[in-house]
């Protein structure tokens, strides 16, 4: 009796000991995820109280002023951030997505799709001022002058390792038994990719492309070497491109209300437009699913 009476106490210290082990790890988990989300709440808080105020009808009819001139907006500025982003898109997508297809599903094996994984988490990790510098001295310095074909590329280096990461991951989550009964009817590779495996995963392969279109939405420092700013309106993407998050750069500094009014409009512009591509992506993605 007195050895199971000790057994049970043991049972009961230990039982006593996990459960604030875990009433403690609870608690540190909370107040973590209770920090990141005040910060968060913060920062909407003040991008609606001070960006909100600035949005108006001139924001999107005007382009961006003189330093001490009143009024203004962001016309240029938008259709530079749209136009290089969708270059860089149109312009990434195709390259990251075939190439997830050859990592998932020819040569996952082999020794270039263990290359082209760690080159592709290299470029993951790389800060993007470094692909602004490599696009400035590949292209802008031989051509003589920023442009916007230069901000896309550069755009499209930080969508393409993005895109194949996700269209690999993805495609690894077919099960093999769909592609295994396309293989028994006689279906070619080719098309058992194009019509069974990209179909399953196109939920997901999509929301790794809204995903890389967000995150390169608001990019600043490729853009500074590359397409630079143009104070003007300029449909022309051989030429120098005003883009949001560089205006944002230029005035958010400057000791000029109407500048730093218009630096706060783009920052709201720039949030709402990142917080709604995030939300389509997960909403798309839990339809599908």
């Amino acid at each position: 009796m007195t050895a199971i009476s000790a057994m049970s106490q043991s049972k009961l210290a230990m039982h006593h000991r996990r459960k604030r082990t875990n009433v403690i790890a609870l608690s540190l988990a909370f107040g973590a995820m209770a920090f990141g989300v005040f910060w968060l709440l913060w920062i909407l808080y003040e991008t609606v109280h001070l960006g909100g105020g600035g949005v108006n009808f001139a924001l999107f009819t005007e382009s961006t002023p003189a330093a001490m001139s009143d009024g203004g907006g962001l016309w240029n500025a938008i259709y530079g951030s749209i136009a290089m982003v969708l270059a860089a898109t149109l312009i990434g997508t195709p390259i990251g997505i075939f190439s997830g297809v050859y990592l998932a599903e020819y040569g996952a094996r082999s020794w270039l799709a263990s290359a082209t994984r760690f080159i592709n988490d290299i470029l993951l990790s790389a800060p993007s001022i470094v692909i602004g510098l490599f696009i400035y001295e590949l292209i802008v310095v031989p051509s003589h002058g920023a442009s916007g074909w230069a901000g896309s590329i550069a755009l499209s280096l930080i969508v393409i390792p993005v895109v194949i990461r996700t269209t690999e991951n993805m495609l690894n989550l077919v099960p093999h038994a769909l592609r295994e009964a396309a293989y028994a009817l006689g279906t070619p590779k080719w098309k058992v990719i194009s019509a069974v495996t990209l179909t399953a995963a196109r939920s997901g392969v999509i929301t790794g492309i809204l995903l890389a279109v967000a995150r390169i939405a608001g990019e600043t420092a490729p853009l500074l070497y590359t397409a630079a700013s143009n104070q003007f309106f300029n449909g022309n993407m051989s030429k120098a491109m005003m883009s949001v998050p560089v205006t944002i750069n230029n005035f958010a500094m400057q000791p000029y209300p109407n500048l730093q009014r218009i630096a706060w409009a783009g920052v709201f512009l720039i949030t709402l437009g990142v917080l709604g591509l995030n939300i389509a992506a997960r909403v798309f993605f839990r339809k599908e699913k």
